[in-house]
């Protein structure tokens, strides 16, 4: 049979009440409290004294205070600092890149403008020396015209208008002198042998001024008049440029049709 082992049991030791301890700790206490309330005094009366130096104090304390927040909170501070900083760069490049583009813009648009209105003016004085000097001859009924067209821009008319065509009504040129004067010319690309004949003259002189309401009608051809048309001209004020008067109109040396001097023994054909 076991016999069971009692546990053996540690006597504790008993507090004992002492009066020398229990007067040492109120004695330590009343001095804890003594000096706490002389420096609070002291702290008192330099406050007082230096303002400054006790903000810095109380700052310095709470800064103190602050760095001992949490790590996660400080981490996550700089977290979104770092992140507003990166988008304000991220605007600021994107301005910038705006900038930059708007500009560039504008800069070629001062370029292609300033190309457009280079080529425009070439094109007009290359109008203005193409017609010198040409054998309108070589021209076919419609380039004819165009000549033409170019001669009275190239001497100032403003409104040029190429018409010429099928229901033209005789009109082949409209266009507006220098002076303000409505001019319509019909244009007659013929041979050297094919003169410009009155029929023409007659159909060219019934809307010249009824319909087209004219204030310079002329005829201009690379060939002659018969003396019929010269005469239905002459009744009718209508200009007569045969191929020595537009060489001499192309070249410079003879007068357009709302400059013209008529000849006195030839009035409608001009001199």
């Amino acid at each position: 049979m076991t016999i069971p082992v009692r546990p053996e049991y540690t006597a504790r030791r008993r507090y004992r009440f002492s009066t020398r301890s229990t007067a040492r700790w109120f004695v330590i206490a009343a001095l804890t409290v003594c000096g706490a309330g002389l420096t609070l005094r002291v702290l008192a009366d330099a406050a007082r004294e230096h303002p400054l130096a006790a903000a810095l104090v109380v700052l310095a304390s709470l800064a103190a205070a602050g760095s001992s927040a949490p790590a996660r909170r400080r981490l996550r501070i700089r977290r979104a600092a770092r992140r507003t900083a990166r988008t304000l760069r991220c605007a600021a490049a994107t301005a910038v890149e705006t900038a930059e583009t708007a500009e560039a813009e504008a800069v070629a648009a001062e370029v292609e403008a300033a190309a457009v209105a280079e080529a425009e003016a070439a094109a007009v004085e290359a109008r203005v020396y193409e017609v010198r000097g040409i054998d309108y001859t070589l021209l076919d009924a419609y380039e004819f015209e165009q000549a033409v067209a170019d001669l009275c821009e190239r001497d100032g008319c403003r409104d040029v208008e190429v018409v010429g065509g099928a229901g033209d009504l005789g009109a082949d040129v409209l266009a507006t002198a220098p002076d303000g004067r409505r001019v319509v010319i019909q244009c007659k690309r013929y041979g050297a042998t094919n003169k410009v004949g009155s029929q023409d003259m007659q159909r060219f002189g019934g809307t010249c001024y009824a319909v087209h309401e004219a204030q310079i009608a002329a005829v201009v051809t690379t060939s002659e008049y018969t003396q019929p048309a010269v005469e239905y001209a002459e009744q009718c004020g209508i200009l007569c440029f045969d191929r020595q008067a537009l060489d001499d109109w192309s070249a410079g040396t003879g007068p357009a049709p709302w400059d013209t001097v008529y000849d006195t023994g030839d009035p409608a054909v001009v001199a």
